[in-house]
């Protein structure tokens, strides 16, 4: 069973931490995945760039526009993911609330839905690794 577990940063906590304890947090956050990903539990997990950066598409009954910065109505922003193999949600936490990123984020775990074409059977293409 495939969850997706979504790292959210409140504002500000990133605030106090020396460049040395980013450096350290960047170092044990890598040397995880690649522990989990050794596991076969990792399938994929990468950063994001700050909310600053984004560009929100919304669509609806007239049209679709796109608003530049991060305007969806969260206090908490969204700084990165891993989409991770497990065999429940129980598995889930445990592979995730041990995490350095713990110390400065909250992680949202959904397990993902899996879909197929309705017609063929084909199912949605997996990640290119």
């Amino acid at each position: 069973m495939k969850f997706m577990c979504l790292v959210y940063f409140k504002p500000g906590a990133f605030e106090g931490a020396t460049e040395a304890e980013l450096t350290k947090l960047t170092d044990e956050t890598i040397i995880e995945d690649n522990e989990l990903r050794r596991l076969g539990k990792l399938i994929l997990g990468q950063p994001l760039q700050g909310p600053e950066t984004a560009v929100t598409v919304r669509g609806g009954k007239r049209g679709i526009s796109t608003t530049e910065g991060p305007f969806l109505e969260t206090k908490e922003w969204l700084g990165g993911f891993t989409l991770i193999e497990a065999a429940d949600m129980a598995e889930a936490i445990a592979l995730t609330q041990d995490s350095a990123i713990m110390k400065y984020a909250s992680v949202e775990i959904r397990p993902t839905l899996e879909q197929t074409h309705s017609e063929t059977g084909a199912a949605r293409p997996q990640p290119k690794l």
